[in-house]
């Protein structure tokens, strides 16, 4: 097990040859060799998929094209795109590429906004989504005799289990703790030594706020990594959390159509960026408008086609999230491209009297405000005729006060400096410390209540 002291002075002098990496051969190999690798696979996926899907059969036909077609990366332009409604109009197996007695395991969304998306794995899934996994967890300093404690649910939900299978088959000590009872949690990490805590980065605060209210010491904790995922995590938050609790913490990306966790994580050299497991996935990032391929290195939206996924393949996936994408080597040694983390999407932009507003612009205003806790909501709402939006912010307990006079100007420079961001106004609520609710999972800070 790495000591938890030379793993932050490794990481405060920069040695990233003392973290291991996975694969050297794929995740150093060169720019042409990783070009090769995906070349390859993505000529077999699509083979694969026509022979197996009709979907996509039928589409690929209406378009003109065949898998003979496919002869370079830029020949996956001529393939459709797929979104989050054809595996809800496919609903549950329409889109599965085997016998359903070859299928070892299912996961599937919510379904609280229609459909939900299922997904299944046949055993080569199983195995490469376990790969995907013990590579991003390396990633952030993981080693195999690792103890791993799980604060995500366990049940449809795929981040629990892809984080678990990837975790054991590095060979870490899986605690399957589950989510709830904090104060349990807490115990948990003192009695069995755990070094690793998978959860929300918004629970992982709510844990460490529960530590420091019944007087635990997370200076003296054994805990070592936090590997977040579910949400974003915004570098306030990832910095509060690591300087409170005394761990590293990195969070990766992922999502059920195309795999679950595993897509790209967050190395020790390069926090604001996550390496995408290329010989997996085959990367574009596209003009959300016209789909057309944008500059490299510019935004745009994430497309991603999983590269040898057999039960459930999908081609060219359109994930509505907002990123970049470069492709120069790394300082920790890997030479996988890199994608900035995801701080919006396509659809959850929020339009205020015809100005865009995305939550991650409040996020930024927030983070910059002393005495204000990570934790917000907005309302959004039409009450009056017009559109109204309504944020509500938690204040740290040395920032509140009883004066009126001095919250009431508080809340007044927020809105202030939210104005002159987002261009639009913004009534601002101050909430008493802890007084937002925390959540187990993934947190909802935005409620739209408008009416049509």
């Amino acid at each position: 097990m790495i000591d938890k002291q030379e793993a932050l002075k490794a990481l405060q002098t920069q040695d990233y040859s003392f973290f291991p990496i996975h694969n050297p051969a794929v995740e150093c190999a060169s720019r042409e060799r990783i070009r090769a690798i995906q070349l390859a696979k993505l000529i077999e996926q699509v083979a694969w998929t026509y022979e197996r899907v009709p979907w996509y059969r039928e589409k690929m036909d209406a378009m003109g094209v065949s898998p003979a077609d496919i002869k370079t990366l830029d020949d996956v332009r001529k393939l459709p795109f797929t979104d989050k409604s054809a595996l809800r109009d496919t609903f549950p197996y329409g889109l599965f590429a085997v016998p359903l007695d070859e299928v070892v395991e299912l996961h599937a969304s919510s379904g609280t906004t229609g459909k939900p998306i299922v997904v299944g794995y046949n055993a080569h899934d199983m195995d490469m989504w376990a790969d995907c996994i013990a590579r991003l967890v390396q990633m952030a300093g993981v080693v195999p005799s690792d103890r791993a404690q799980m604060a995500f649910g366990y049940g449809m939900f795929t981040g629990g289990f892809g984080l678990h299978y990837g975790l054991q088959s590095l060979g870490c000590m899986m605690i399957p703790a589950g989510s709830g009872n904090t104060e349990r949690h807490i115990a948990m990490i003192e009695d069995y030594g755990t070094t690793v805590l998978i959860a929300t980065p918004s629970y992982a605060l709510h844990v460490c706020e529960v530590g420091e209210q019944i007087g635990y010491d997370w200076s003296k904790s054994p805990l070592r990594v936090g590997l977040f995922g579910g949400e974003p995590c915004p570098p306030n938050l990832k910095e509060e959390i690591e300087s409170r609790m005394h761990i590293i913490c990195t969070d990766n990306y992922g999502l059920t159509e195309v795999m679950g966790p595993g897509v790209s994580g967050e190395c020790l050299a390069s926090r604001d960026m996550q390496h995408i497991a290329e010989d997996h996935f085959l990367w574009e990032v596209v003009d959300p408008e016209t789909g057309e391929p944008v500059p490299d290195g510019e935004m745009g939206e994430l497309v991603l086609t999983p590269l040898g996924k057999q039960a459930i393949p999908v081609l060219r996936y359109r994930t509505h999230d907002l990123t970049r994408v470069v492709t120069e080597p790394c300082a920790c040694g890997r030479t996988t491209a890199r994608m900035q983390k995801v701080r919006s999407r396509c659809d959850d932009m929020l339009i205020i009297r015809g100005t865009n507003v995305f939550p991650s612009q409040i996020e930024d205003v927030l983070a910059g405000i002393e005495g204000l806790t990570p934790h917000y909501r907005i309302v959004v709402d039409n009450e009056t005729g017009l559109d109204r939006l309504t944020l509500h912010v938690e204040l740290k307990p040395e920032a509140f006060s009883d004066s009126f006079e001095q919250m009431d100007a508080f809340r007044a420079s927020i809105a202030e400096k939210l104005k002159s961001v987002l261009l639009v106004g913004v009534i601002v609520r101050l909430v008493e410390p802890g007084g937002i609710e925390r959540s187990f999972g993934k947190t909802k800070h935005v409620e739209d209540k408008r009416r049509s």
